[in-house]
């Protein structure tokens, strides 16, 4: 199956008191096959609304986006959406039954959705917490749900918005190594929203780089450091450096 992503001159512009505001303009990308994409830019650079028109939520005033070849032109299961807040699970529903959900909708027979969510929690290593509610789990562990939720029902691409911003450092870098073990795992196309620069050279094998007010493309730096990356090793702190000059400038 064709898990690509071209992204051809998008703009969305919405209204606003003072008249039309252009968030984002003229942006032009492209993700190939199994490949993580971190879309890197400061607060307000359009990074959110480009992983919603790629969602399907939002529609470009100009331009288009497809993935497989295919026009997207709303929401749909191909697309694997996992959100920063915590909040995206359903509190009333334990680990397992919140990753069936997407299955459960789709009407998978009730065995076969209990394998799958056994088999996704089991990648994310929360298979000893199945039958646990939102609650009763951290953040780090709510966010490994809301990943597996998200790759159970097979997406083409797994798109996430900044999805560690609000865990700690420690838990936050964990999560970094187990997201890169699951990628390589299900071979999945990734498209990542982050404003952390170590984050985006640790994930990501290609930075979009965005510019703020409008969001217009600064940079794409193709990385080929080698994996599992050293955040001390010289080549990281060297790409890191490059990216913040972009960023800075």
């Amino acid at each position: 199956m064709d898990q690509s992503i071209e992204v051809r001159h998008i703009t969305l512009e919405y209204p606003g008191e003072k008249g039309t505001v252009l968030a984002v303009d003229d942006v032009s990308f492209s993700v190939a096959d199994s490949e993580f994409l971190c879309i890197l830019g400061p607060s307000g650079c359009g990074k959110t609304t480009i992983l919603n028109m790629l969602a399907g939520f939002l529609k470009p005033t100009k331009g288009e986006i497809l993935i497989g070849g295919k026009p997207v032109v709303g929401a749909g299961q191909d697309r694997g959406v996992v959100f920063q807040d915590f909040a995206q699970l359903f509190p009333w529903r334990t680990a397992r039954r919140n990753v069936e959900f997407g299955l459960e909708m789709r009407g998978v027979p009730e065995a076969l959705r209990r394998e799958t969510a056994a088999r996704f929690l089991r990648l994310v290593k929360l298979d000893k917490f199945a039958e646990s509610y939102p609650h009763q789990l951290s953040g780090g562990m709510q966010q490994r749900v809301a990943i597996a939720r998200a790759l159970a029902y097979n997406p083409t691409v797994l798109l996430m918005d900044e999805p560690f911003a609000a865990l700690d450092a420690m838990t936050r870098d964990e999560m970094q190594k187990q997201l890169t073990e699951v990628w390589q795992e299900t071979k999945k196309t990734v498209v990542y929203i982050t404003h952390n620069v170590a984050e985006a050279v640790y994930l990501a094998d290609q930075v979009l780089v965005l510019a703020a007010h409008p969001g217009t493309v600064k940079a794409k730096l193709r990385l080929d450091l080698p994996r599992p990356r050293d955040a001390l090793s010289a080549e990281f702190v060297a790409t890191q450096r490059e990216l913040l000059g972009f960023l800075q400038h």
